[in-house]
């Protein structure tokens, strides 16, 4: 396992939880994926939130639109996003 800390931290989105800013990185091996510490704006709260459920924010300087998943979504909710998640869970060997 390595853990990295991210500076400056990353302002990201997590699907269900909102927007924030990834302070460090969680890689536990080629097996996992990756973990973002991330402090939510809103509440305050810290998540570690498996890769798949992480987006980075729009960045209209960078050309980089906000992604579909989080566009117009309370929260960022993504419909079919658990099938999806337990689909990849499905298929790795952990």
């Amino acid at each position: 396992m390595t853990m990295q800390q991210l500076d400056p931290p990353l302002p990201v989105h997590v699907l269900d939880k909102g927007a924030g800013y990834a302070f460090a990185v969680i890689d536990y091996g080629q097996e996992h994926n990756l973990i973002w510490v991330t402090a939510i704006t809103e509440t305050g709260e810290i998540w570690c939130a498996p890769n798949p459920r992480v987006r980075m924010q729009a960045n209209w300087t960078m050309g980089r639109a906000a992604p579909p998943a989080i566009t117009g979504r309370e929260h960022g909710a993504c419909p079919g996003a658990s099938e999806a998640i337990g689909a990849e869970a499905a298929s790795k060997p952990n």
